[in-house]
């Protein structure tokens, strides 16, 4: 069963410079598999050691948290979408408040 994998800018260097791909999997690992499969080097960016995701690493089910779901090993189905989304720091300097001193 084929699955959407949207990817983030970072990696799309590893994906030639692809933003979505298609792999097969019945769980989210497999799916991450299926993808490092066809693009060698994308689990060293997302897994950890251990083999767990990173934690600046955040992957969606159909927009929900595998975190809060369950992980690598949510179920995943035809037709399903996952998005990777690396944690970003930094930003802009907040205005300064006239009213905090």
């Amino acid at each position: 069963m084929s699955i959407l994998v949207r990817i983030p800018t970072p990696l799309r260097p590893v994906t030639g410079g692809l933003d979505r791909v298609h792999a097969d999997g019945n769980t989210v690992g497999e799916v991450l598999r299926g993808v490092e499969h066809r693009y060698p080097g994308v689990l060293a960016r997302l897994l950890d050691d251990s083999g767990d995701l990173r934690r600046y690493v955040n992957v969606y089910l159909n927009g929900e948290d595998v975190g809060y779901l369950g992980g690598l090993e949510t179920p995943a189905s035809r037709d399903d979408e996952l998005t990777i989304v690396p944690a970003v720091a930094g930003g802009a300097t907040p205005p300064s408040n006239p009213f905090c001193t």
